[in-house]
């Protein structure tokens, strides 16, 4: 089931959000909601059977921009069932299918599955469209999970923003080296601290490495850990912000960010 709604964002972007002088929406848009309930639910309220809902936003001719939220969703929700999602619908019926596997082997059992999703534009300027792209789901065991990933859209080449399209050639080891003197210093640990206790941190090999989820803002690149990437459920996600002036000699000169760069 597709439900469309238009707000002032068809026009203007999203109404209420206020843009620095000197930028404005390019790139018009709707928000449309995708909804899947399981067949069982019948005339049940939604909160109390199992449903695949996302809200997201419908960019009018950019068909490469909407692949690469619907991309964003499935690689963030897609279940272990075995099956590739290609769509909304795909990942509607192999979320829904795993319930149906699930109920078969516990007929008795109560438990309802839900994936919520939502994307939102937060920002859009001359070159760049950003979109945040999260939800919630729950498909068995003790809890729930909360997940977000981001899309960096170049407006004018109508493409994904990669990090190679920012930085200069080899810039991986220099940006990972002052990004993790940033994580030391926000987290409060030493030099030498471990960064794979078992408890409080678990990067691969006592290693530390950005994730490749990041946001490109006006004041840096901002790195974003899902929950269980590197810490503990109960601390939830973790944030990363390498402003521009820390990474500047890294910096491409006519990259999609040279408006920042001071």
């Amino acid at each position: 089931m597709l439900i469309t709604g238009c707000f002032a964002a068809c026009n203007a972007g999203v109404q209420g959000n206020k843009q620095p002088t000197g930028t404005k929406d390019t790139l018009t848009y709707s928000y449309k909601t995708f909804k899947q309930r399981d067949a069982d639910c019948g005339n049940s309220p939604d909160s109390t059977c199992t449903i695949v809902k996302i809200n997201y936003p419908d960019f009018d001719g950019k068909k490469a921009l909407n692949d690469s939220v619907t991309h964003s969703f499935i690689k963030l929700f897609a279940t272990s069932s075995g099956k590739t999602d290609t769509g909304y619908n795909q990942l509607a019926d192999n979320f829904i299918g795993v319930y149906k596997a699930f109920k078969k082997d516990q007929p008795k059992s109560t438990l309802i599955y839900l994936l919520d999703g939502h994307a939102k534009v937060l920002k859009q300027d001359s070159t760049i469209t950003r979109i945040e792209v999260s939800g919630y789901s729950y498909h068995g065991g003790p809890h729930g999970i909360e997940l977000t990933s981001y899309v960096n859209w170049d407006t004018k080449a109508n493409k994904s923003i990669a990090l190679n399209d920012i930085f200069v050639a080899g810039y991986q080891d220099k940006l990972n080296r002052v990004a993790e003197r940033i994580f030391r210093k926000n987290e409060g640990l030493k030099d030498t601290a471990t960064l794979n206790n078992g408890r409080t941190y678990f990067f691969k090999d006592n290693k530390f490495n950005l994730p490749a989820n990041y946001l490109i803002t006006s004041k840096g690149i901002q790195f974003l850990y899902n929950v269980y990437t590197i810490k503990p459920y109960a601390a939830d996600k973790t944030e990363l912000l390498v402003p521009y002036t820390a990474i500047k000699i890294l910096l491409l000169l006519n990259s999609v960010v040279k408006n920042y760069i001071k």
